[in-house]
């Protein structure tokens, strides 16, 4: 764990601060204390604490506190459950009542204090969980679950009962999954199923109940974490240890609001660095998503621009629906890495393929082209008037005899293809069911990737019930679009996983030698004026035009001979946000009379309008080249987030953007402007020569650097138009906005 809370550590002072003040963090990195090392320069974490799970879901004994055998009772099915369930994972029941003897034939014991041993877990049938937990403490309890409602997902009097609960949770020592929580981590789980499991993590237990039911598909489910409100024990917390576990072939989660972002980013970090996939159902696309969630559990969504941008850059697969959450799990959990990310699409239905194929290229899969020998040895078995290319059509008639498998190992030896597809729009005995069973065996023994999409909507045939789905080998769709969903989060989580490099193993754990120049400069509470917000820029690095601030019509005249015309004037102000609408900047000005009249007319406008000035900037004009913006903004789930679009009137207008949360490297920087709708701006259009990409990319990592050693001090950061100039000759900031916190 880290510190004392649910694997997070929270501080609002930057370990530069920790130092200075001669304090020593105090943070639990990996059941050992922390070292400076562990922190970043925020103060935060930089590895994600795994709790020690196993014995909340294997427990050796539990006590049932709040126990019943009376019938028509809530608890008394409640309990009847928790029995079976002890049985089968083999640990030692206790019922808990302070008026009965016995419960089920089983002695019923007053207290927690009276068991006759230490307990691993204790079950809270009880509708204040709030006044056991100190018995618990004392009777060194290791886990608890309470399943009482009634409390942050409820308003502000719930929200304020659950943190009462969660500060005597975190003084007790020991761990509690809920309030808010159900009896799903008790469900049975089937054992006569082999491969890789899925493990699941849901905050609404009904929504998980369609992955759970994939075992009467064949798919083997290992574990299911019902977080409910979280008030200790978090989604984070699970995804860390079911990382770690070895039977656990991927993670899928319904997730209605994240808890703290550092942990889950640290989580998913974990699951990253093991190659574990972690597929996810997160709510609040919509506002009105958003809100439903915020009343169903009490948390925050978050801006769920950042909440997407955040998973795709630690691996968080982000799918819509649970039958897309099941379906992707599934695969992910099943299949081998690829051999290659071809894709090959192979039907009895040449109208079939061509849809198929049409909705997988859109989608972003590559179907290659099989060579013109490959395509030969097809048409020995296949009809010279049909295509083979890929998709390959075989025409029908030979799917039903000795060809039918030899075309599908052809197609698997090519060594471009790496999935081999085959949607079966519907059943057509005999015909289909040898074209099933010939997939079967031939994924049987390919270590490529064989799917199957069966359309019919009956999904009583044979050959789907009993050959398919009595494959692990086959992964089988009931859909295309699910299918193609799968398939692309399968070949995208290989190529992440073997490029990935954890950000916070690169993250700086000690402030730059820029730090100190910039907290000088801020000032808490204010927005910063335009030359105070430059030379903030220029302490990191990060070059402005040529300027300089007057005070009076003389002195800018100076000033222009000295920055060279044609110049800009500017107000400069701490009140001042949107120069241009007020009439506050004046560009192309070529000689003295006209630098003198424009000073005159923006300290008339400001007095005029009520504008404190610090003074007029006379700046060099920058004209050649691509205007973006590069800022930072403070996320109430993942602190300070950094983000690159185009910029000047295109910003507000095309709203086109990227999204990173700190820390990241060079490659994510990178990534961002790919994700641009106008990255072609920036190679150049229309006779434009193409821009300093690599300049670009260097204000951004500045850019972090600030979000990472002043996070906590800014509160919004516009660097507005950064005018982007020609290959080789830099970018340069002309505008700047910073909002201090």
């Amino acid at each position: 764990m880290l510190g004392s809370t649910h694997g997070t550590l929270t501080t609002d002072s930057r370990r530069a601060r920790v130092i200075a003040c001669g304090e020593q963090p105090s943070p639990v990195v990996h059941g050992r204390p922390a070292d400076v090392d562990d922190l970043d320069v925020s103060g935060r974490p930089l590895y994600a604490g795994v709790p020690d799970l196993d014995r909340f879901f294997r427990p050796g004994s539990v006590a049932v506190v709040g126990a019943s055998d009376t019938e028509g009772r809530p608890n008394t099915g409640i309990t009847r459950q928790l029995m079976s369930w002890a049985e089968r994972v083999g640990a030692r029941l206790h019922p808990v009542h302070p008026t009965r003897r016995s419960v089920f034939g089983l002695p019923c014991f007053p207290s927690v204090a009276d068991l006759p041993e230490q307990v691993d877990l204790a079950v809270l049938l009880v509708g204040d969980p709030l006044a056991v937990i100190g018995e618990l403490s004392e009777a060194k309890v290791k886990f608890a679950v309470a399943f009482a409602s009634g409390f942050a997902e409820t308003g502000a009097e719930g929200a304020a009962a659950q943190e009462r609960l969660a500060a005597a949770v975190r003084r007790s020592g020991l761990r509690l999954l809920g309030p808010n929580t159900n009896l799903n981590a008790f469900e049975r789980f089937r054992d006569d199923l082999e491969g890789p499991a899925v493990a699941l993590i849901t905050q609404s237990g009904h929504q998980g109940r369609p992955v759970y039911a994939m075992q009467e598909l064949g798919v083997r489910l290992s574990h299911w974490a019902p977080t409910g409100n979280e008030a200790d024990l978090e989604t984070a917390d699970f995804i860390s240890y079911f990382s770690e576990r070895p039977e656990i072939g991927a993670i899928a989660c319904y997730v209605e609001g994240l808890k703290d972002g550092r942990s889950f980013l640290l989580a998913a970090d974990r699951a990253a660095r093991r190659g574990v996939p972690v597929v996810a159902v997160k709510v609040g696309r919509t506002e009105t998503g958003a809100r439903t969630a915020a009343s169903h559990t009490g948390k925050l969504t978050g801006a769920d621009t950042v909440v997407d941008a955040a998973m795709r850059q630690y691996g968080v697969i982000r799918v819509d629906g649970l039958d897309e959450l099941q379906d992707t799990a599934a695969l992910l959990a099943r299949a081998r890495a690829p051999l290659a990310d071809g894709v090959a699409v192979y039907s009895i239905s040449g109208g079939t393929g061509a849809h198929f194929s049409d909705l997988a290229t859109a989608a972003g899969l590559r179907l290659p082209d099989l060579s013109a020998a490959k395509q030969a040895e097809l048409h020995q078995w296949i009809p010279e008037y049909l295509s083979v290319a890929n998709p390959v059509d075989n025409g029908g008639h030979p799917v039903g005899d000795w060809r039918g498998r030899k075309i599908i190992d052809a197609i698997l030896a090519d060594p471009a293809v790496g999935v081999l597809i085959c949607p079966i729009t519907g059943p057509f005995p005999p015909m289909s069911d040898k074209l099933a069973q010939d997939l079967v065996d031939a994924a049987e023994r390919t270590d490529k990737l064989v799917c199957v999409v069966w359309g019919s909507p009956v999904g009583t045939e044979a050959a789907y019930r009993e050959t398919l789905l009595g494959s692990a080998r086959v992964a089988t769709f009931r859909t295309f679009a699910n299918c193609i969903t799968a398939v692309r989060a399968h070949l995208e989580h290989h190529r992440f996983v073997a490029a990935y490099r954890s950000p916070f193993d690169e993250a700086p754990r000690t402030p730059s030698p820029s730090f100190r120049k910039a907290q000088a400069l801020m000032r808490p509470g204010q927005q910063l004026s335009e030359h105070a917000a430059k030379q903030l820029l220029r302490a990191y690095g990060i070059r402005v035009p040529r300027e300089q601030l007057v005070t009076s019509a003389a002195a800018a005249v100076r000033a222009a001979g000295l920055v060279g015309y044609p110049v800009v004037m500017k107000a400069s102000g701490a009140q001042i946000a949107h120069k241009t609408e007020l009439g506050l900047v004046k560009i192309g000005l070529t000689s003295a009379s006209q630098v003198r009249d424009a000073y005159r007319e923006l300290t008339d406008i400001a007095r005029y309008e009520g504008i404190s000035l610090d003074g007029v900037l006379v700046c060099q004009m920058v004209e050649r080249g691509v205007e973006m913006v590069v800022g930072v903004t403070h996320d109430r789930l993942f602190g300070p987030t950094v983000t690159v679009g185009l910029g000047g009137v295109l910003v507000e207008v095309l709203r086109d953007t990227a999204v990173r949360v700190p820390p990241f490297g060079e490659d994510q920087a990178r990534g961002m402007l790919r994700e641009l709708r106008g990255r072609a701006l920036l190679d150049g259009v229309r006779g434009a020569p193409p821009v300093d990409v690599d300049a670009l990319v260097e204000v951004v990592l500045r850019v972090q650097r600030m979000a990472l050693e002043l996070g906590d001090d800014i509160a919004e950061l516009d660097v507005n138009p950064l005018m982007v100039l020609p290959r080789g000759q830099g970018a340069v900031a002309l505008d700047a906005l910073v909002v201090c916190r």
